[in-house]
């Protein structure tokens, strides 16, 4: 082996040594997407699940922001949920959904509209329409619970 080819192979193997390591940090570190996020929620631990084209999180703010054919389950109180964008505030117990919202409760109850804000702890949503809309909410109500009145 002549002195060129000895400099050529050392040459190879420390570029190796040095973009292999990289290479494999970025594969483990920076994933392409997140597809998922599960956060615990309520004092129950209710498992809170957001799926979602594309996903990043602030570990400073604390915010998950999920965009592009979000899906939202939280099982612990039979909500299921979609919409074009969702942020999960983990330190207000918070989630704001947006574009084109449809949220169904128990499998019947049920709001449309461009923007709902879910209060965790309270169990409360605020639902706000586009500009000039309006929002839409169906109910399912027992009418054994009117108790025989009829109008």
């Amino acid at each position: 082996m002549s002195c060129y080819q000895f400099r050529v192979l050392q040459m190879r193997r420390l570029v190796l040594a040095l973009i292999l390591p990289v290479t494999l940090l970025g594969v483990v570190t920076f994933p392409n997407h997140v597809q998922t996020v599960t956060a615990q929620t309520s004092k129950q631990n209710g498992r809170l699940t957001i799926s979602a084209d594309m996903q990043e999180y602030n570990a400073n703010t604390q915010v998950a922001t999920a965009r592009g054919n979000v899906e939202m389950f939280y099982p612990a109180r039979q909500i299921k949920a979609t919409a074009a964008q969702a942020q999960f505030f983990s330190r207000e117990r918070r989630i704001d959904l947006s574009g084109n919202v449809y949220i169904v409760q128990n499998g019947v109850n049920s709001i449309r509209a461009e923007k709902v804000t879910y209060l965790i702890d309270e169990g409360r949503f605020v639902a706000l329409p586009q500009s000039q809309g309006r929002v839409q909410s169906i109910y399912m109500v027992n009418d054994s619970e009117l108790g025989g009145v009829s109008n």
